[in-house]
């Protein structure tokens, strides 16, 4: 068991607050927050007027002049680290941001180019201590990611292409009965890099709704989970060990008042929601801080946990109180014109730290068999042992015991090869700089940077989707048996030992036709070399139908049919100025 940490972080006074002459009534010492309730405070008040609180960690970044001043890395060096530590052991882990708007969550989290926050230090940090256990331990590594954005309850994927913010529509969130809550068609990326991960990240936060409100210029409109799925695999002791590791990095939009925030409108509608779902994760806090504090009680036994409540918390359902090392950052301002927002939220973040989590390694199934069956092993020998030191009458038992044992060592060894082959292989495709794999809805592209061949017709009894990239120079394609680096062989009648060879030279792509092998080109035998482009269909023999891809050549049409597009639109637009006929009548001419 392992409760959620809770952190508390207060801000600089803003523009805002400035303006209107505000009193500094947050101060923190040490790991200890205290508020003081602004004047004028009555009598009977006065007891109360000054609340402290406790928490894992108080940052006073207040002031960048003073020596406890909490920067950027040092949170990282606090939080940050300890979620990095836990993804290398095995484990999940969350971390998210609360506070009302313009308390500094997005800053805390994201930062800015000259200083980055929470998310940015720990991607760069999974790569560099990444690099270094692949160089010291042999450790192998496979990282996809997701950013989602959750707007008005509806889900929108923030890695696609940008579509305006709707009432409707938007992604569904599903449940697995094993993984539990799944957003469906969510695209994730395979990385291979930090720069990767960087560029991903510029192209969410690009994608994320944003607005300007009385209290924040650049209010975050929408709560945001940016997700690293991380594998490791390796042999520990002779046996393989592959963990998944889960880190959601949490970014979610401010709770606010209509009247402090001068929002109508869609700005208010946004408010509203926004709040709808901070009050569910307030209810899911409390109701799982109740279940967490005392023994067992036929009241806790009835708690009921409102994870469906709002999309935000049935998505972070893992996080809270399920199987995940969690750290929530409670961010403030120090205004006396939000006292009531702030001690709301060190109210909230109180409670949270009585969660308790239990998170668990979470270990590939097939692996967890091989080490189970490998404690069995040993478990048998020293049986074994035993057996062969008692007397001759106990010897059909020991036959027993040395049949068993020799069936489970089969088994380790053969489940331990078939690990390591499909581990090694799905590895060395997916490190290749011109190969990477990404989900794309609930299909998975597989994407080549080189001219390739797709396999179409491999046979009624195949599956799979077959593509053999073509990197610089000649590649062999028949049906004897050549050197992998060098040649393609497919299946089919009437393909010879040596059929054809396929030339990339600085991106033009040539079939030779080798002595009787027969091939065709888009339906047309050919002889002589043939200069292949994007989207021909070549047959060899009697048999196998290849589809030749050009990923360059694709960019450049591309390019082309946009320009024409933009060159007849544009003519278009001149011609309706100038001419009195039917504007309908001119673009058709255009065009056609």
């Amino acid at each position: 068991m392992s409760s959620v940490r809770v952190a508390v972080r207060v801000r600089p006074l803003n523009k805002r607050e400035k303006q209107l002459s505000s009193k500094v009534i947050v101060h923190i010492k040490g790991n200890t927050t205290t508020i003081r309730k602004p004047p004028p405070v009555r009598l009977d008040q006065l007891k109360d007027s000054v609340k402290t609180f406790s928490f894992d960690f108080s940052y006073d970044s207040s002031d960048r002049g003073r020596p406890t001043f909490a920067s950027q890395k040092k949170i990282f060096q606090d939080l940050g680290t300890d979620v990095l530590k836990a993804a290398f052991d095995g484990f999940n882990a969350c971390v998210f941001a609360y506070g009302q708007t313009g308390s500094g969550k997005s800053y805390t989290m994201m930062g800015h180019k000259e200083d980055k926050g929470l998310i940015p230090w720990i991607c760069e940090g999974l790569f560099t201590e990444r690099a270094h256990r692949c160089k010291s331990d042999g450790v192998s590594f496979h990282t996809e990611v997701s950013y989602l954005e959750i707007y008005n309850e509806h889900v929108q994927d923030l890695l696609r292409k940008r579509t305006p913010p709707t009432d409707g529509g938007g992604l569904r969130v599903r449940e697995h009965p094993r993984d539990g809550p799944y957003v469906e068609n969510l695209s994730k990326h395979l990385v291979h890099n930090h720069s990767d991960l960087e560029d991903l990240i510029v192209l969410g936060n690009a994608n994320r709704t944003t607005a300007s409100t009385g209290m924040n210029d650049y209010s975050s409109r929408s709560h945001a989970i940016f997700t690293i799925m991380f594998t490791q695999a390796q042999f520990d002791a002779e046996l393989p060990r592959e963990t998944l590791s889960k880190i959601h990095l949490v970014d979610l939009a401010g709770s606010e008042q209509a009247d402090a925030t001068h929002t109508t409108g869609v700005r208010l509608k946004e408010s509203a929601n926004i709040n709808k779902s901070l009050v569910t994760l307030g209810s899911v806090i409390s109701a799982l801080a109740d279940l967490s504090v005392g023994g067992q009680s036929a009241k806790k036994k009835h708690i009921f946990i409102p994870y469906r409540d709002s999309v935000l918390t049935w998505l972070l359902k893992d996080s809270l109180g399920g199987n995940s090392m969690t750290t929530m950052i409670a961010t403030i301002s120090p205004a006396d014109v939000n006292y009531g927002e702030s001690l709301n939220t060190l109210r909230y973040a109180t409670r949270a730290k009585n969660i308790m989590n239990s998170p668990t390694v979470n270990e590939d199934g097939s692996v967890k068999v091989i080490r189970e069956l490998q404690t069995e092993v040993t478990r048998l020998r020293k049986l074994l042992e035993e057996a062969t030191q008692v007397f001759h009458g106990e010897l059909s038992s020991s036959v027993k015991v040395k049949d068993k044992l020799r069936q489970n060592e089969a088994k380790v060894e053969a489940l331990t090869k078939e690990w390591t082959r499909k581990w090694r292989e799905t590895q060395s495709i997916l490190q290749e700089e011109t190969v990477a794999l990404r989900k794309a809805g609930s299909g998975v592209i597989l994407d080549c940077q080189l001219p390739h061949l797709i396999g179409i017709n491999e046979g009624l009894l195949r599956t799979g989707v077959i593509l053999y990239y073509l990197k610089e120079g000649r590649t062999l394609i028949g049906s004897a048996e050549v050197p992998c680096s060098q040649g393609i062989v497919p299946h089919g009648p009437g393909l010879l030992g040596e059929h054809c060879v396929i030339e990339n030279r600085a991106g033009t792509v040539t079939l030779l036709p080798q002595d009787g092998g027969l091939c065709s080109v888009n339906g047309c035998v050919v002889t002589d070399p043939c200069q292949l482009t994007q989207g021909a269909i070549i047959q060899l023999g009697e048999g196998p139908v290849l589809r030749f891809n050009h990923p360059i050549e694709v960019s450049q049409l591309r390019e082309k049919r946009q320009s024409r597009l933009q060159s007849v639109f544009s003519l278009s637009l001149t011609d309706l100025s100038k001419s009195t006929e039917n504007p309908a009548k001119v673009m058709l001419q255009n065009s056609g």
